[in-house]
This record gives structure tokens, sequence and C-alpha cells, in this order.
């Protein structure tokens, strides 16, 4: 397993030069509008609760690896209760009817947030406990890029709401970086876990393929941030500045 988690830190580096990291990182463009992907974000991140409880998790085991890999869902599978949060911390709750929000979950637009759902799902049920083990530290991975961006942003809009933004903020790295997987008697076991040679390619396909998966999600975010209008997003926050 030491060749997959090193190929996965290598697949770290280049995701981190994701053209959306580099438009998060302009801080000439206002914070809410860096954030303006959120709600595409949605069908991901509500449907990863999903590959959580569905796809990763199995009870009933004896097995070292899904023990591993059940006690990882269940860490994660409530974060998105995190998410609805700062979907209104940070205005994007704005009304809508029943069939404009099913409109706007399935439409065009947040495709590509879907699709990794679809994808993951394919994956993880055609695989065996290990290779569901390299998908899940690729996602962790993925995950610690992301976060790590979204945090910075974060961090500017508290010092003009002194708002709390648990997803996209510090809790949720935090979280993340409190994972039992994380403490060191549990890494050392993951890291010395033995993948015969004729299963290692397999791995390092499924990590290439979800460095890929994401690294189209993110143009898919990129793209839609920039063509939103925050209109009802600065309205809520002169709001707050008001308060």
């Amino acid at each position: 397993m030491k060749s997959i988690l090193a190929l996965i830190e290598s697949k770290q580096k280049v995701y981190a030069q994701s053209p959306l990291f580099h438009f998060m990182k302009d801080q000439s463009i206002n914070p809410l509008k860096r954030l303006a992907f959120v709600p595409c974000s949605a069908p991901f991140i509500l449907g990863f609760t999903d590959l959580c409880k569905y796809a990763f998790y199995q009870e009933h085991t004896n097995s070292k690896i899904q023990s591993i890999l059940n006690q990882h869902a269940y860490e994660d599978a409530n974060h998105w209760q995190w998410f609805l949060e700062d979907m209104e911390s940070l205005g994007f709750n704005c009304q809508l009817e029943m069939n404009d929000a099913l409109f706007f979950l399935w439409h065009e637009e947040t495709k590509a947030s879907r699709l990794v759902t679809y994808e993951l799902y394919k994956y993880i049920a055609e695989s065996t406990e290990i290779e569901k083990l390299v998908i899940l530290e690729s996602l962790e991975g993925l995950a610690d890029i992301f976060l790590s961006f979204t945090k910075k942003v974060t961090e500017e809009l508290q010092l003009t709401t002194n708002k709390e933004y648990k997803y996209f903020g510090g809790l949720h790295v935090a979280a993340e970086q409190d994972h039992e997987a994380h403490s060191d008697d549990m890494h050392e076991y993951i890291q010395n876990i033995y993948i015969p040679e004729e299963n290692k390619q397999h791995s390092i396909k499924l990590v290439e393929k979800v460095f890929e998966l994401f690294t189209q999600w993110n143009q898919g975010l990129l793209t839609y941030a920039q063509a939103q209008s925050l209109e009802c997003q600065l309205e809520y926050s002169q709001m707050l500045k008001a308060v």
C-alpha cells in the first residue's frame, strides 16, 4: 500500500493546481463569488452520505479492512448537516419551490456533481475491500486539498460576517484530521497492507480514475461559479453587517 499512498500524494500536488483553486485564491474576487460553486456541489456532497451508508459500509464483518471502511464511513456520514448550515450562512438558501429545486439538482449545470457520485458508486461496487480502501484514501487526499482552499476563503469571510462556516471551514478540516484512520497505529497498519503485484495495477488505475473524476468535477464547479450572479448573497451579507 505504501506505493499507492505515495501515488495519491503525487496526485494531490497536481490536483492542487486546479483552475478552480486558482480562482479561489484570487483575492481580487469577492469571497462569496469564489464560493459560488457551493449549491452546484450539493448532489455530490449529499450523495457522498449515501456512498458512506450504502457502498463503503458493511455490517457484520470480521475483516480488519472492512472495519476501517466502516469506521471511516461512520465518521463522514453526517457531514452533510454542516453543508446545509453553510448553505444558510453563505446566503445560498434562497427560496425555491420544490419543482424549481428538483430542476436545479438534475439540470445540466449540476451534472458533474451527479456523475461523480454515480461513477464512484460503480467503482466501489466493483471493488474488493482493499480496492475500496484505495478509493477511500484517494477521496481523503482530494478532500484535504479541496478543504484547505475553502477554509482560507471562509476565513476571509469571517472577518466581515463573524459567521462560522462548518463544512467549508476549519471544523470540517479538524474533523478530517481527527479520523481514526489518521492515528499513528492505524496509519502504520494501512501503509503495511500487502497488495499482490497482480492487483497493484488495478489499484493504480483506480487512483488515477478517482483523481480524474474530481478534476472534471472541479471544472464543473468553476464553470458554474463564474456564471453566477451574487445578488441574493450580497444582500444577505449586507444584512449581516447591519445587525
